[in-house]
């Protein structure tokens, strides 16, 4: 007789999506009976991404693309529970973290408001993350009522209120981010895009000597800060095109600063 399957705890799982479907199968399949509640926001697929979540039972809403963290504020309305954890379609959940969840909610409410979750990336050459991989840990599990994404559109954090205790899990997320070092560039270059739109929105000016730095720092984070050299030659590439990132949100900036003086604008 084969077990009974876990009780599913009470969160809601909330993604927002655009054409993944070559990764969120494995995403979905990964938290298949943790929860009674996925929600996945579409923002224009035009390949299977919708049929892919309902046949894991997600409901799936549409929704033009407003922004990052405006796209997860709708989500987020959108979750029945209280309690939501939040993943992207590039993101898998290993079993050790699943089962720390539901231990988490074995006993009922966490003592916690917020929990912080490790994202470690994993790159086309690898099956995991690296033991030694950096890795970002962002809130991803919270109450609701204690905190919201922010409405930043290049900005997708958790905004949570005066004094919510904060706990941090100890597994980690695996993240599959680059399909390809040129996809991954296209990604970058349309991202730098809504960040010049962000600079210009909130009426910073960076400085002009950054041009001659931003390369070398930035490749200098990426590959030692962020540890990108235990990842062999994949490493070097990946670090050259996080620098050439940094160096295009830059230069982007700047450009539109110096057509607007061409123009005789401010």
């Amino acid at each position: 007789m084969s077990e009974a399957m876990p009780a599913a705890i009470p969160v809601s799982i909330f993604l927002i999506a655009c054409n993944e479907a070559d990764r969120l199968g494995r995403t979905l399949q990964a938290v298949q009976g943790l929860t009674d509640d996925i929600v996945l926001v579409d923002s224009g697929s035009t390949d299977d991404t919708p049929r892919i979540a309902e046949s894991f039972g997600a409901r799936v809403v549409h929704n033009p693309w407003p922004g990052y963290g405006p796209q997860k504020r709708f989500a987020e309305s959108l979750c029945r529970h209280r309690w939501v954890l939040n993943i992207d379609a590039d993101e898998v959940m290993p079993p050790d973290l699943v089962a720390e969840l539901r231990a988490l909610f074995a006993g009922g409410e966490p003592p916690c408001d917020a929990y912080e979750i490790a994202i470690a990336e994993v790159f086309p050459v690898e099956t995991a993350p690296h033991p030694w991989a950096y890795s970002l840990a962002p809130v991803r599990l919270y109450r609701t009522d204690r905190g919201r994404y922010s409405d930043s559109p290049v900005h997708d954090r958790v905004v949570l209120a005066e004094g919510a205790r904060v706990g941090r899990l100890k597994g980690r997320i695996h993240h599959f981010s680059v399909r390809s070092l040129g996809e991954q560039i296209a990604k970058l270059n349309a991202y730098t895009d809504q960040q010049a739109d962000d600079l210009d929105r909130r009426g910073v000016k960076l400085p002009v000597w950054r041009l001659f730095t931003e390369f070398p720092a930035a490749f200098l984070k990426a590959y030692v800060g962020r540890r990108h050299f235990v990842r062999g030659l994949y490493g070097v590439m990946t670090a050259a095109n996080y620098a050439f990132f940094r160096y295009l949100r830059l230069a982007k900036h700047l450009e539109r600063r110096m057509i607007r003086q061409a123009r005789g604008e401010q």
